[in-house]
């Protein structure tokens, strides 16, 4: 695992037990964030959600990774979850009811499934924190396809002040 305070990111195996693990280090680091509690349990379910699809849907022969990352941008959490398989096809192996994209959907303020450059499938969640607070004021770095303008800045400075995109209206129903 690597960790700098503000982004994390970890490499688990494609199996079951990795969806709690990954988890609870997301839970963790969301909170480490200044997410409020809501917002916690949003991001633990998105990402049971995501990790779960990859665990299933990614590898056929059962072997393989998921790639999480966690970062804290201009007072977002971004989440990213991305494996090396053959993506989310459905599988009549392994059937599912189909909610969890819809799920991770409405807990976060935006998600998009993308395909990875080398292969696979990758799911990036973003959640607007409403009370983030910063423990570094060294600037977070870009993480896969993020926009330059959403890198974080010092801490001590309001986000128009950091270069960050700054929209306070809501994005959906509190």
């Amino acid at each position: 695992m690597q960790y700098d305070g503000n982004t994390m990111t970890v490499t688990y195996p494609a199996d079951p037990a990795s969806v709690a693990a990954a988890r609870h280090a997301l839970t963790a680091f969301a909170a480490g964030t200044g997410a409020d509690h809501r917002q916690v349990e949003a991001v633990r379910l998105a990402v049971s959600e995501a990790m779960t699809n990859a665990v299933l849907h990614a590898y056929r022969d059962g072997a393989g990774e998921v790639h999480v990352t966690a970062a804290l941008v201009c007072d977002e959490l971004w989440v990213l979850v991305g494996d090396d398989g053959c993506g989310l096809e459905p599988r009549t192996d392994r059937p599912g009811l189909g909610l969890g994209l819809a799920l991770i959907s409405q807990v976060s303020d935006e998600m998009a499934v993308v395909p990875r450059a080398g292969g696979g499938t990758e799911v990036r969640m973003r959640f607007a924190l409403v009370h983030a607070e910063r423990r570094q004021s060294t600037p977070s770095a870009s993480i896969g396809g993020l926009p330059t303008e959403m890198r974080g800045g010092s801490a001590g400075r309001p986000a128009e002040q950091r270069g960050c995109r700054v929209d306070r209206r809501a994005r959906r129903p509190a």
